[in-house]
């Protein structure tokens, strides 16, 4: 029997080689990882294994907003919003989206929903 650590494991890599199988090594990844206080999204280019663009909520742009430090919806709208811009900026305009085994819902959706509004697509 797999303990939950294990099944965690084997969900995040699941995910991530059906994510690279079904859209190739062809656009960039934004992985998102939700730790207890804090989120970190990042663009990664799986061909080269390079970081493009990464924003956080302990950022410059949101440090201090947010009462919960990083554990609301409101700030995960708003580093989807920062994040997007970076891209943009960089001319990177579609991305396939990693949730790293996460489930699709509250913080990890509010910041895929405020990536797309701000002009990203995957």
């Amino acid at each position: 029997m797999a303990t939950k650590q294990e099944r965690y494991q084997f969900r995040k890599d699941r995910s991530r080689k059906h994510l690279l199988a079904a859209a190739g090594a062809h656009r960039p990844r934004l992985s998102v990882y939700r730790s207890l206080k804090y989120l970190y999204a990042q663009i990664i280019d799986d061909n080269t294994h390079a970081t493009l663009v990464s924003a956080t909520t302990l950022s410059k742009e949101l440090e201090g907003k947010y009462e919960a430090s990083g554990k609301s919806v409101e700030a995960a709208k708003a580093l989807g919003a920062v994040i997007a811009k970076k891209a943009l900026d960089k001319g990177i305009t579609e991305v396939m989206f990693d949730r790293g085994g996460r489930v699709y819902h509250g913080r990890i959706k509010a910041l895929a929903d405020a990536a797309r509004e701000a002009g990203l697509k995957f």
